[in-house]
């Protein structure tokens, strides 16, 4: 194959494109019913051009691939033909490195959009409007609410996800609390942590009750899409009466049911544990 250059490829297109611009206009201009053989033929060699063209342009630039017949050793003492091949090694990088550019820009263009942490909130959640969830072991760092007589911490890695979900949720936040001073630590814990801030959680929407049925009586007057719990009697318990169930526990626990899911934490259930 003759070795053109790039100015002359671009004329030699710039013919072939004049040329199929005037052939296909004639060929247009007539109906499919009246193509003749002639017609027939040009359709099939217009096909093979741009076959032949695309697998052109798709494969490495010719100057690339003969490059390495030109570096022939030659005397250090012939200046010209050093600074020739010094210029051609040169080409060779500066071509190399704008096609490593173009290709960065290409993969740039086609890697997968990394989804919001409200998309995943919503995908995970199945678009359910209402949520009840409970405090302790969930949102708060203490585990019994025994502990809430001393103090009430805001698990700060739930933050994210807790205020996502009041994005496009009608959430509820419950506890079992044993005395009025454990109910206005967790209300200013949470106050503390800025919860009530974003507008989508209210002090109105944080429930407490005396026992573990009242929390379950809270649930099902609530009727949320979902529910989440760390006491598994309770999972087990509203099973039947909540669309989906997401039960919190550091040990992966036997499925009980096909509507009730596991995680460690609530921000692993939504993969930001």
């Amino acid at each position: 194959m003759a070795d053109y250059s790039k100015e002359d490829l671009v004329q030699m297109i710039k013919r072939f494109g004049a040329y199929l611009t005037f052939k296909i206009s004639n060929l247009f201009s007539i109906s499919l019913d009246n193509l003749d053989s002639r017609s027939v033929g040009f359709l099939a060699g217009l096909a093979i051009a741009i076959v032949f063209t695309w697998r052109l342009f798709r494969s490495p630039s010719g100057h690339q691939r003969r490059q390495p017949n030109r570096h022939v050793p030659v005397p250090s003492s012939s200046g010209i033909s050093t600074h020739s091949n010094a210029d051609l090694t040169s080409s060779g990088v500066c071509s190399s490195s704008e096609d490593s550019r173009a290709q960065n820009v290409i993969d740039e263009f086609f890697q997968p959009v990394k989804p919001t942490l409200g998309q995943i909130v919503r995908q995970k959640l199945s678009e359910g409007r209402k949520v009840t969830c409970r405090l302790v072991g969930v949102v708060l760092e203490e585990t019994i609410p025994e502990e809430l007589q001393k103090q009430a911490t805001v698990r700060f890695s739930v933050l994210e996800v807790l205020l996502e979900i009041t994005k496009f949720c009608d959430l509820y936040l419950m506890e079992r609390v044993l005395d009025d001073e454990s109910e206005k630590k967790v209300i200013l814990a949470l106050e503390d942590a800025g919860v009530f801030t974003s507008g989508g959680l209210v002090k109105d929407k944080v429930l407490f009750c005396s026992t573990e049925n009242g929390r379950t009586s809270f649930v099902r007057q609530l009727e949320p899409d979902w529910h989440i719990d760390s006491n598994p009697d309770i999972v087990f318990q509203l099973a039947r009466f909540i669309k989906y169930q997401l039960h919190i526990s550091p040990i992966k626990p036997e499925r009980t049911a096909a509507n009730v899911f596991s995680s460690p934490s609530l921000e692993q259930f939504f993969g930001c544990g």
